[in-house]
């Protein structure tokens, strides 16, 4: 009799928990996902990492990046991070440094027939919906030791007083003025030339220490740093504080609506380092790499982090949990999106192991969504979801990704929206409904409409614009023009229309229009 009483219990005990975890799932099938979200993806060049394919023609390699795109597309992906200058040279057509070797093979072999990659991605981008966010290597001038291999004009063999090398690279000094000099010219020189949405760049700026190797500095600190700075990491640490501002600076004057923001190591500091860390026992961007984003996020030089928490939850050292809580305790109001290492799924090594739990990635998306100072997050890299790695680019396009999302907006860079689109009318059109309208009149601030969002609703659904699931398009030019092909017939739509501006705010709506489908 005892017996039958624990097993019932336990029978009981399992209904109930299933019950539970079935409401769950059903209140979260039922929840309404977030309009605004960024979801993005780098797309790394470096190695041919995800694109181009090593020996494709410039016609494979437009074909691939769109393969790509479409795929990130129906993903549910709305911004890529494109990886332009992985190592002192150019995936672009407009600069003065060389064709970067992981295009056609060689460094500084022009694609032939030549195309600009970065303007056609940039296009192809908008194209979907995806901003494209321009990712540059700052200080790395080589990939490895080959120096043999690179182009005479590249800037090694042009300047090389300006370089040390370290772990088999050459990398550029941050503390010679004449560097961040340069550097920021290259990266204005994209931004004036190129349709860009942002300007980012990641982890790479002082070298992650190589066990028996020396950072050689020691004349560019007695030239430019002992006097101010006593020791030789803080001047280092403000060398790249100094390149951070005034590329912040120079953006937002050349541009001022295009977006900067870094992508820094997971951990800024362990609390045994500095009372301001985390709660973590690895490596630090603040001690390592000389980054200390913090600051920069408190002083409004970076729009946005992506710190990379490529750590699954449960590691003792780095727990995604505790990483995610810190750096969103340390926003200062800018924008936050995670670093996701879904790469590591494929990965063979004990530290990988709990990346094969299909649970462990989705967790972590959950746990992000559930923070609200969380703005989104970026998966390294795009190979890894055109690959579906562990399924989660299933579980984005079915679950998280169902929904199209706007961008966050930006507020300290614009504030204003645009004026409502005017004259919007809809009729049927062959099998489908064509919308028209006019275009706003300006705003404000004189800003140019950017784009549209069109919203429908069948008839009998209440009008709520706050709900993704109405949205039908987004569209990322001046087009005044849509034509819906996914009607119904004996079905009545009502249809809104709305503007955005280069950073995504949005316009009041306009009167819903009714169409029948005959």
């Amino acid at each position: 009799m005892q017996l039958y009483k624990y097993f019932f219990l336990l029978v009981l005990s399992l209904f109930i928990l299933t019950k539970t975890q079935a409401q769950t799932d059903t209140l979260s099938r039922n929840k309404i996902e977030p309009k605004r979200e960024f979801r993005a993806v780098w797309i790394a060049t470096v190695e041919n990492i995800d694109w181009p394919k090593k020996q494709s023609t410039p016609e494979q390699q437009k074909q691939q990046l769109i393969d790509i795109l479409d795929d990130h597309q129906e993903t549910g992906i709305n911004a890529v991070f494109f990886q332009v200058r992985p190592a002192a040279d150019a995936f672009y057509a407009k600069g003065s440094e060389p064709w970067s070797k992981w295009l056609m093979g060689r460094q500084g072999q022009s694609p032939d027939p030549v195309y600009d990659p970065l303007e056609f991605a940039i296009n192809e981008a908008h194209k979907r919906g995806m901003e494209l966010h321009a990712w540059f290597n700052p200080y790395r001038a080589t990939n490895d030791s080959k120096y043999y291999d690179l182009s005479p004009n590249h800037i090694t063999n042009l300047k090389p007083e300006w370089f040390f090398t370290y772990g088999g690279q050459k990398l550029f000094n941050p503390g010679l003025p004449e560097v961040r000099e340069y550097i920021i010219h290259i990266i204005l020189n994209v931004l004036d030339n190129y349709d860009v949405d942002g300007i980012h760049m990641d982890d790479y700026f002082y070298p992650y220490l190589v066990a028996g190797q020396t950072l050689h500095d020691e004349y560019a600190y007695s030239k430019y740093g002992a006097a101010r700075f006593s020791n030789i990491k803080d001047w280092r640490r403000n060398n790249v504080d100094t390149l951070i501002q005034m590329l912040g600076d120079s953006i937002h004057k050349h541009k001022p609506r295009v977006k900067f923001g870094v992508s820094p190591f997971g951990i800024w500091a362990n609390k045994s380092q500095n009372p301001e860390g985390s709660d973590t026992h690895g490596g630090s961007s603040y001690y390592e790499n000389y980054a200390d984003a913090r600051k920069w996020m408190k002083e409004g030089w970076v729009d946005y982090v992506v710190p990379q928490l490529y750590w699954y939850k449960s590691y003792h050292a780095a727990p995604f949990d505790t990483l995610l809580n810190w750096w969103s305790n340390n926003t200062f109001n800018r924008h936050l999106y995670i670093g996701l290492g879904v790469y590591r799924v494929a990965e063979h090594s004990k530290a990988s192991l709990a990346f094969k739990n299909p649970t462990e990635l989705t967790n972590q998306m959950r746990d992000l969504r559930n923070n609200p100072r969380v703005e989104g997050s970026v998966v390294f890299s795009s190979n890894s979801l055109t690959s579906n790695f562990g399924g989660f680019a299933d579980s984005l396009s079915t679950n998280f990704y169902k929904s199209p999302a706007l961008p966050p907006v930006m507020l300290w860079l614009d504030s204003i929206p645009p004026n409502v689109p005017r004259n919007v009318v809809a009729r049927q059109s062959g099998q489908g409904v064509l919308l028209n309208w006019e275009t706003p009149l300006l705003a404000r601030d004189k800003e140019p409409v950017y784009g549209y969002v069109i919203y429908r609703f069948s008839g009998t659904e209440k009008i709520d614009l706050n709900n993704p699931d109405h949205i039908l398009h987004l569209e990322y030019d001046a087009s005044t023009a849509y034509q819906d092909n996914s009607v119904q017939k004996g079905v009545t739509y009502l249809y809104i229309v709305t503007a955005i501006d280069r950073l995504k705010n949005e316009s009041d709506r306009s009167p819903a229009i009714a169409v029948k489908v005959q």
